[in-house]
Order: C-alpha cells, then sequence, then structure tokens
C-alpha cells in the first residue's frame, strides 16, 4: 500500500501529556493553599490563648483592686496612710487648742494629700505605690513626732477626745430634744386657714338668725333616736376635719340619707360648726351638732377627768418644767374634756343601741353601714388589732410594776386603737363600762399607772371586752408612717392619720395628703378665701 503524503497525514495526538501538566498545577496550588490555612490555624491557635490570658490577667488584677479591701489590709499603704491621717487629724485640734496654728496648718495640708492620694487609687484602681506613698508617711510621720515632741501625748490626746465626743453627744441631744419640741409646737398649732374659717362661719352663725331656728328644729327630730338608721359619733373642734369625716362618709356610702352624724364640739367653735353644716349639702345625711358645755351631768361630782383637768397639779405636772412627761405628752389634747367624752357616749345618747364612733383625723374610703351588722358576740367594742407590731402589746402603754395593774392583766394581751370604733351600747350599758374608767381614772390620780392619753384607760376599761375585726376596716399611721404599703391604703375602709403630721398641716406626709384633699370643697368661698388669707 502506498503511503499517504505528508500534508494528508494525520497529526499525532499529544492530549494525554497535557492533562499530566494540569494536574501537576492543580496539585501544587492544593498543596499551598493547605499549608497556608493550616499555617494561619496554628497562630490562631498560639494567639488566643494568649488574650485568654491577657484578659484573665486584666480581671484578676480588677478584682484585686476591690479598695474597701485594700484600705483594711494591715500591710496595705493605704491601710497605713489612712491610721497617720487619723492620728494627724486628733493633733490638728490639740496643736490648736494650744494655740500652735503653723503645726496645725502644716497637719491639715498634709491631710489633704493624703485624702487626695487615697481618692486617686480609689479611681484610678490601681494600689498605691510605695515612690507615692514615702515623701507623705515621712512627712505626716515627722509633724506627727514633732506634735508629740511638743508634749501632745496619748494620754493628752485621749483626754481630748473624750471631751470633744462628750461636747459633740451634748449637742446632738440638745438638737433632737429642740427638734422634738419645735415638731411638737407645729402639731399643736392651728393654722391660720382654720383660724380665719372659724371666724367667718362665726360670723354667719351670729348674723343669720334662720340658721339657729333650723338647728332647733334638727334637735327635735326623731331620726337623731331611731335604731333603724346608721349613727355616727364624732368628737372635734376642728371645723374641715369634721367635714373630711362627714363628706367622706357619705360620699362611700350607698344610702347616705339613712345616716345620722352626732357632733360634738367646744362653745369657741360650737357657731362656726353650726354655720358649716347647716349652710352646706350633705346629700340627705342628717347631722346634729352639741355643745359639750350643755352638759351640766359632766360635772366634778360625776367625772374623775373633770377633777383631774381643773386640778392645778395636774396641769402643772404636763404644762410646767417637769422631765418626766415627754414633750408629744404635752398635746393639750390629751387632758381636753372633749377627747374623753367617748367614754361617755351611752349617756350622751340614751336611746341608741349601736353607734359608730370616727376620730377627726380619718377618711371614709368605703361603704360603713355593714359594720351595723357585724356580730360582736356579746362584746361592747369592735376594734382593729394593732399588736402585728410588738410594741402594740399592753406592757408598752402601762406600768406592769405596779401589782394593781400586773395583777389584773396580761402584758402580752393585743392593743387596739380608737379612731374606728363599733360600739354595742346595749352591752356597754349592761357591762357598765362607764364606770370602769371612772376606777381608773381615779387609780390613776398620781400619774402612775400610765402617762397620758385615752387609749390606756380604753385599754383597762374595754378589757375583755372587745371584738377583733378585719384589719382592712382601719389602717393606722398614716400621720408618722412613710411606708405604708399602697395596697393596704386602698384596700382600707378607714384610713387614719394618727400621729403628728396631721394632713391639715404644712408638716403633712405629701405622699399621703391628696387622700383628705379630695373631701374638701375647694370651690367653696370661704376656703379660697381664708386660703390666700
Amino acid at each position: 500500500m502506498r503511503r499517504r503524503a505528508t500534508d494528508y497525514r494525520r497529526p499525532v495526538r499529544r492530549r494525554f501529556s497535557h492533562w499530566i501538566y494540569a494536574l501537576l498545577g492543580l496539585f501544587v496550588v492544593a498543596v499551598l493553599v493547605l499549608f497556608v490555612v493550616h499555617h494561619n490555624h496554628n497562630e490562631d491557635r498560639v494567639e488566643h490563648p494568649v488574650h485568654e490570658e491577657d484578659s484573665r490577667m486584666e480581671r484578676d488584677v480588677h478584682e484585686k483592686l476591690n479598695f474597701t479591701e485594700e484600705i483594711l489590709s494591715a500591710t496595705s499603704l493605704s491601710r497605713q496612710l489612712a491610721e497617720q491621717m487619723t492620728l494627724a487629724k486628733a493633733y490638728v485640734i490639740i496643736a490648736k487648742e494650744h494655740n500652735n496654728f503653723y503645726l496645725a496648718w502644716e497637719l491639715t495640708s498634709m491631710i489633704r494629700s493624703c485624702q487626695l492620694l487615697l481618692s486617686k487609687a480609689a479611681m484610678r484602681g490601681r494600689p498605691i505605690t510605695l515612690e507615692e506613698a514615702e515623701p507623705i508617711i515621712s512627712r505626716l510621720s515627722s509633724l506627727i513626732y514633732k506634735a508629740q515632741d511638743a508634749h501632745y501625748d496619748i494620754a493628752t490626746t485621749i483626754v481630748t477626745m473624750k471631751s470633744h465626743i462628750q461636747a459633740l453627744e451634748e449637742r446632738a441631744n440638745a438638737a433632737t430634744a429642740q427638734s422634738t419640741v419645735f415638731g411638737q409646737l407645729v402639731a399643736e398649732a392651728f393654722p391660720k386657714s382654720l383660724h380665719c374659717l372659724i371666724l367667718k362661719l362665726s360670723a354667719d352663725w351670729l348674723k343669720r338668725l334662720p340658721f339657729q331656728d333650723l338647728a332647733n328644729e334638727r334637735r327635735n327630730s326623731p331620726r337623731l333616736v331611731d335604731n333603724n338608721l346608721y349613727h355616727f359619733c364624732v368628737f372635734s373642734d376642728n371645723v374641715l376635719a369634721t367635714s373630711v369625716v362627714v363628706n367622706s362618709t357619705i360620699s362611700n356610702a350607698d344610702h347616705s340619707k339613712q345616716m345620722v352624724f352626732h357632733i360634738i364640739t367646744n362653745w369657741v367653735t360650737y357657731g362656726a360648726m353650726q354655720a358649716w353644716f347647716l349652710s352646706n349639702d350633705f346629700k340627705g345625711a342628717m347631722i346634729e351638732v352639741q355643745n359639750i358645755e350643755e352638759f351640766a351631768w359632766l360635772n366634778v361630782s360625776y367625772a374623775p377627768i373633770v377633777k383631774q383637768l381643773l386640778d392645778a397639779d395636774s396641769r402643772t405636772y404636763y404644762f410646767g418644767e417637769n422631765p418626766d412627761v415627754e414633750p408629744r405628752l404635752r398635746n393639750p389634747k390629751y387632758i381636753a374634756l372633749l377627747n374623753h367624752l367617748r367614754f361617755y357616749i351611752p349617756e350622751i345618747y340614751p336611746q341608741l343601741e349601736k353607734i359608730v364612733f370616727l376620730d377627726d383625723d380619718v377618711v371614709v374610703q368605703k361603704d360603713l353601714t355593714p359594720l351595723f351588722s357585724l356580730d360582736l358576740h356579746g362584746n361592747v367594742n369592735g376594734v382593729v388589732e394593732t399588736c402585728l407590731e410588738a410594741y402594740h402589746r399592753y406592757y408598752k402603754y402601762l406600768n406592769f410594776s405596779n401589782p394593781i395593774i400586773s395583777s389584773k392583766f396580761d402584758p402580752q394581751a393585743c392593743g387596739w386603737a380608737f379612731g374606728m370604733n363599733v360600739f354595742d351600747l346595749v352591752a356597754w350599758r349592761k357591762a357598765n363600762v362607764t364606770a370602769r374608767y371612772h376606777y381608773w381614772q381615779e387609780q390613776n390620780a398620781n400619774k402612775t399607772l400610765w402617762k397620758l392619753g385615752t387609749l390606756p384607760v380604753g385599754l383597762l376599761a374595754f378589757y375583755g371586752l372587745t371584738e377583733p375585726l378585719d384589719r382592712r376596716w382601719h389602717v393606722l399611721g398614716l400621720g408618722y408612717d412613710l411606708n405604708i404599703d399602697n395596697r393596704l391604703i386602698e384596700s382600707a375602709a378607714v384610713i387614719h392619720f394618727n400621729g403628728n403630721m396631721k394632713p391639715w398641716l404644712k408638716l403633712a406626709i405629701g405622699r399621703y395628703k391628696h387622700l383628705w384633699d379630695r373631701y374638701i370643697n375647694l370651690s367653696h368661698p370661704y376656703i379660697q378665701g381664708c386660703a390666700t388669707s
């Protein structure tokens, strides 16, 4: 066979050798990539522990820089500086007393330097170094040695410091006593706005004869003795406070027209009280105002308290310079006959069977008519007990070192409070509680059984005759306690501003004052005029 010409020959295939070169190139690239990745991974593994170690060391440093521990450490420079500074302050006082003012100035200057260094150490978070502390320690040591060399020895220092501490204690005690006295004076003071209101209302009572005719008509109303109605009594000489009690009671009642309020005041505010309750609308409630001066039966021969109030020695005991009587007990209300009138309720209202007593510093927030259907189980006085706190037990109010008290009463018996009390007057008359009250008033003529007030004698007179009520009926403390739970206040039927911080005074607790203010008719012209006078 003849061979093809050269031009027509099929070229030789060399694709195999090209594939070999391509594979070798890819292999080289892959090796390089793996090398780089592996190298970087090793670097990361080396660097991460370093960073973690650094951060751990940093945390450890910060943890070790607790400045309180630093200054309490017996070996720290901070502790040494603090002790030297304390000693230097004592020598400053001694140097000044010896008229060595230059030494006092030098010591004061170094004390300031020491304080500055300690402050810097606390702020920067690093301990004081020896280089920083050595100049101050050396200088302070030199000055303290100089002070000691000038005969300011340790004995002199101790005596001087003791005298200064004693003087400071005396000043603190004097300031505390003075603050108590001033606080009591403010609590006893009658605001000018209330004086103004009484004057305007008294003028109305005297000028407007129809008021007096209407008052005479009300005295003979059959509603005053109707036991099918709800009867409340308030004994007060504060027109505005009494108005808040009445207004808050009827505002929260379901049947205000079935309510009767028996108010007793003194001759000073009688006209003002009558004018206020005759000229304002109280939703159909019946309101009776009486003057305590008209109770001829309440005299020296019958009531021991009247005799005691007229006794010059008793008045001197409470209002003279008697260190045994605390300033808070010098409030005139404690020996006011109006305050003791609560023990004569059955005699004042001989035809009534049940009544609710309200103090003039309470605010009613719920309907109180359910109180009249409560079963007191034959007891006289329905009360909210206050012995949740240990200091409201009998031994805190009465002198149990006297055998007359200790032989008849349990010192751990639970106390209670006046302010919102349900009285079963039938049971009262049967138990003759008023006679018990008279007995204990006579026994305490020498003021040895209790100091003052109506609560101690009330605890004695009603002993064994009280019926505990649910706590929510009567919440106390709004006149002195700043931290009463809001939920407790909201759930309370009656809130009581007992204490010196009454809501009508400037020293009232602002957190609670609005609870009282909302029952005042601020649009009344007399209240507006007296508030701005």
